[in-house]
């Protein structure tokens, strides 16, 4: 049978490009484990996030001026006149704060489940220059509203560089480009955040996920799958990556943008979180705000810069909270990857590093008091503690034998009834039958069971971080 001129075409192009080849590699044939919970959806939303920042910011250079006088002014003609541009504003400055939300979890992700661990260090290295790189493309694109908090935000954050010796001056001048924030600095900054960030970000992604395929995804039990084959080649423990999870990342999509969109329409200033108030005042720089604090995913580095009191230590100790997650696949002295059948030091070690991250996140975002000042030097001492006294808690503690094949945990379904009882156990329901004889069921709060869920609560938490 002749082919069709689509099929023609197809074929020509085949010879030409492996689109094919790429389709299966990458998506097909790629065989992912069977075990993915619902921590492995946060990978795929990165990248959608990343797509949405790139999308909405081509749409917003189309009417921004990066220019001192005029780029406070056309950020207000776009959320005002534009056509749809509160909007597009809105989606690109909720998805910053999306987009580090969804990056945190998959990096915490990553540390449950030891995916920084052999043979996945370089996976979780491009990674980690994924994390630098969003972090000066969010730093750069700060700027670019001309606001207040984004004037002097950005005079704290250069003036650090300032304190590198012999290169410090001339590097906070580079930077500038100016001896003041100033024009020259916000057209820099375009530049870089639209550019050449970009550039580098979709280099290192296409890295990550290059890197990633090569040696397989990492698993909630923390086995390789490609040790255990069938005849035909394929992993036991594996599925293919298409349809079955591109189909159920769309669950997770869908759930996301819920929750996008809700914040987009109702609360995009997230309490002054994601947008701050003092960001819709024009730049003025001779009136400095009352309290200078940076957006809040950076707030938990900025709490250890402040931490410490001399001014380099603590760019330093800033530095060295980012440089010391580079250095993690090497501190692990662990032999097993996965978090269920680490020991209880490693689970507690892990708990008090969260709250420490978010401690520190708090405090960020409060005036330097000195109270303050001292929960952010004991919180920043469990924040490196954790890195930095992890050869030797990896090393003592006793880990539990891992499985041969991977464990498939109970699905939502399959929790449901358990969750249900759980419900039912702490509330109580009693007919009562009111004036005019219709009989109704009050539901009030059962104390008793409240204790006894609680209490078994804590006792399987103790049991797990034992």
């Amino acid at each position: 049978m002749k082919p069709t001129r689509i099929e023609a075409c197809a074929h020509w192009v085949e010879k030409r490009f492996p689109l094919s080849k790429l389709w299966n590699d990458h998506m097909a044939q790629y065989y992912a484990p069977k075990n993915f919970n619902f921590w492995y959806f946060f990978g795929s939303l990165a990248l959608l996030v990343l797509v949405n920042q790139f999308i909405t910011g081509i749409l917003l250079t189309m009417n921004y001026k990066p220019d001192a006088k005029l780029a406070f002014d056309s950020v207000e003609y776009i959320m005002r006149d534009v056509d749809w541009g509160w909007l597009v504003r809105y989606m690109h400055s909720t998805g910053a704060s999306a987009f580090f939300i969804v990056v945190y979890l998959h990096m915490f992700r990553g540390l449950m489940y030891g995916s920084f661990k052999q043979p996945r260090e370089l996976i979780w290295t491009f990674g980690m220059l994924i994390f630098v790189c969003l972090m000066a493309e969010a730093f750069m694109g700060y700027l670019l509203p001309w606001g207040q908090m984004s004037y002097w935000g950005a005079q704290v954050i250069i003036s650090l560089f300032s304190a590198i010796p012999v290169i410090g001056d001339d590097l906070s001048l580079w930077i500038r480009g100016d001896y003041v924030i100033s024009d020259a600095t916000l057209n820099r900054f375009f530049a870089f955040h639209v550019i050449a960030v970009p550039l580098v970000l979709i280099m290192l992604v296409f890295l990550h996920i290059v890197a990633l395929h090569e040696v397989g995804s990492n698993n909630p039990d923390g086995i390789e799958i490609k040790q255990s084959k069938d005849p035909w080649g394929h992993p036991v423990d594996g599925i293919p990556f298409h349809p079955y999870y591109s189909v159920k990342d769309i669950v997770g999509v869908a759930v996301f943008m819920l929750f996008f969109a809700t914040i987009i329409f109702y609360m995009p200033e997230m309490g002054g979180y994601f947008l701050e108030h003092a960001n819709f005042i024009p730049a003025d720089p001779l009136k400095t705000p009352e309290h200078i604090a940076p957006v809040w995913y950076f707030t938990p580095f900025y709490a250890i810069l402040r931490a410490v009191p001399d001014k380099f230590a603590g760019v330093i100790a800033m530095g060295g909270s980012i440089v010391v997650l580079f250095l993690l696949p090497w501190l692990d002295r662990s032999p097993v990857k996965s978090i269920r059948y680490r020991g209880g030091m490693f689970k507690k070690a892990l708990v008090l590093f969260v709250i420490s991250f978010l401690a520190l996140g708090y405090l960020g975002t409060q005036p330097a008091t000195y109270g303050a000042v001292i929960a952010a030097r004991i919180f920043t001492a469990i924040y490196f503690g954790f890195f930095l006294l992890m050869p030797l808690y990896t090393q003592w503690e006793k880990t539990k034998p891992v499985p041969k094949s991977v464990t498939m945990q109970p699905s939502l379904e399959e929790r449901l009834p358990a969750i249900k009882a759980t419900f039912e156990e702490m509330l109580t329901k009693k007919e009562v039958e009111t004036a005019d004889g219709r009989v109704v069921t009050q539901i009030r709060p059962n104390s008793a069971g409240i204790i006894a869920v609680l209490t078994r609560f804590a006792k399987n938490l103790k049991a797990s971080l034992e």
